[in-house]
């Protein structure tokens, strides 16, 4: 499983990136407004955040319809080679995503909650599908059973081009464990997430016994 950072905070990026972990990154025009930023610096924020990860740089297009939605994938494309372009699960994305990918764009299509949506989403030439884990759980569903039929689904067919699946809206390790385990091909998730699957009770005592006969040792 690969990890991508959900966020567009540059020092958190930085630092994932420093442990040698992070493969991509996905953000949005609102994750950077939470960070201060303003829309018109948006695209100057993302050129920063693909200078820093080598891997995909998921930028999200805000119109809803084809034409704009290709005119914004275009621009964001021309960015950064390493741009994918997330584009909403609806007709107006599946045409854009068809002419994108035909221009040799990569695209992310987003907001995807069933196996239909996944399935069209690849014949429409999308690189990444985002099956949304944490939405499912707001409304009582269980978000890791629909990502393990989209993860199934997809991994039936020959589309044409490579397709990855993403577990995306990831809020928790557990969240982490259970995509790693039906076969996800990479998790988005928040920084403080990211750091907990580091973290274990017994890591932690494990360290605390380490240094402290360390401490013996050096005393002796």
């Amino acid at each position: 499983m690969k990890f991508f950072l959900d966020t567009a905070n540059l020092a958190d990026i930085e630092e994932a990136a420093s442990w040698g972990v992070l493969a991509g990154v996905t953000t949005n025009p609102t994750l950077y407004a939470r960070e201060g930023g303003k829309l018109a610096d948006f695209h100057s924020h993302l050129k920063r955040i693909c200078d820093i990860v080598p891997g995909p740089v998921s930028g999200e297009t805000v119109s809803l319809d084809r034409d704009g939605i290709v005119r914004e994938g275009e621009e964001l494309a021309a960015i950064a080679p390493n741009i994918i372009v997330k584009v909403p699960v609806m007709p107006e994305g599946l045409a854009a995503t068809k002419c994108l990918s035909d221009r040799g764009i990569k695209v992310n299509m987003t907001l995807c909650f069933t196996v239909p949506q996944a399935l069209l989403s690849a014949r429409a030439g999308a690189s990444y599908i985002s099956p949304f884990v944490g939405r499912f759980d707001d409304i009582s569903e269980d978000g890791i059973e629909r990502l393990a039929d989209t993860v199934q689904s997809i991994s039936n067919y020959d589309f044409g081009h490579e397709v990855e699946v993403i577990a995306a809206s990831v809020r928790s390790a557990n969240h982490v464990v259970k995509a790693a385990l039906i076969g996800a091909d990479i998790a988005t998730v928040p920084f403080a997430v990211l750091k907990n699957l580091v973290k274990h009770p017994l890591t932690d005592r494990g360290l605390e016994s380490f240094l402290a006969d360390w401490e013996k040792v050096k005393n002796s």
